[in-house]
């Protein structure tokens, strides 16, 4: 089985970070009980002071370099990952897309009836691609922005009210689409490092809310091992 992350800035990760792939792939490697490989067309961190998703200084250098492969950017969105989507699967041959989106969107490109119909095109180019893929939806997780602009965290609520129903409306028995369920106790001040990237416990909270949505609806993988 071979899975990919979609993801912004949230996913892709910057220097020096884990990442919650890297949690990820750490609980695969404890609990997958069969063949299965990370793809995707890129590797990279992004490098604040490049400006670009240049870097490999992951945290674990450990880190298989296989096991890093993503289809992340940092700025990048559902507007941006709907064009590309296809032409990844394809030449991943992905059967899983586990996406963490939306909150780019949002706070810069597009409101929330905008990056709803952009999840659309999204699911129909992967499909197009791979008429079986399976996808695992992260809804849009708790911000610094939305605490601090209630308008914008009541744009944020919009989004994963329509994402559900997207989902709903879309999930298909050949080629099932699951909204996870939001990490629980999710704490700006401790599970991240700026209010918006995941340190180290929001990595695992990231890691885990795809992993039990994986285990749970489709027994792939065990339960999360939570962190330390």
């Amino acid at each position: 089985m071979r899975f990919m992350f979609v993801g912004d800035s949230q996913t892709i990760g910057s220097a020096g970070d884990h990442t919650w792939r890297y949690r990820m792939w750490q609980h695969l490697e404890a609990t997958f009980g069969g063949a299965y490989a990370i793809v995707g067309p890129r590797t990279e961190l992004y490098e604040a002071t490049a400006g670009a998703a240049v870097s490999h200084a992951y945290a674990d250098p450990a880190f298989p370099a296989d096991a890093r492969r993503h289809l992340a950017g940092w700025g990048e969105g559902w507007l941006h990952m709907a064009p590309v989507i296809g032409d990844a699967v394809t030449a991943a041959r992905a059967d899983v897309l586990l996406v963490a989106l939306g909150l780019i969107d949002l706070g810069f490109y597009t409101n929330s009836d905008q990056t709803s119909e952009n999840v659309r095109a999204f699911i129909r180019a992967a499909r197009a691609a791979n008429p079986r893929v399976r996808t695992v939806v992260l809804p849009v997780i708790p911000n610094v922005r939305a605490e601090e602009e209630p308008p914008f965290a009541d744009e944020c609520a919009r989004f994963n009210e329509l994402l559900a129903k997207t989902v709903a409306d879309l999930d298909e028995p050949g080629s099932p689409l699951l909204l996870a369920s939001p990490p629980k106790a999710y704490d700006l001040r401790t599970d991240t490092y700026d209010g918006t990237h995941p340190g180290p416990s929001g990595e695992h909270k990231l890691a885990e809310a795809f992993a039990t949505a994986l285990h749970q609806a489709w027994g792939l993988g065990g339960p999360y091992t939570p962190a330390p």
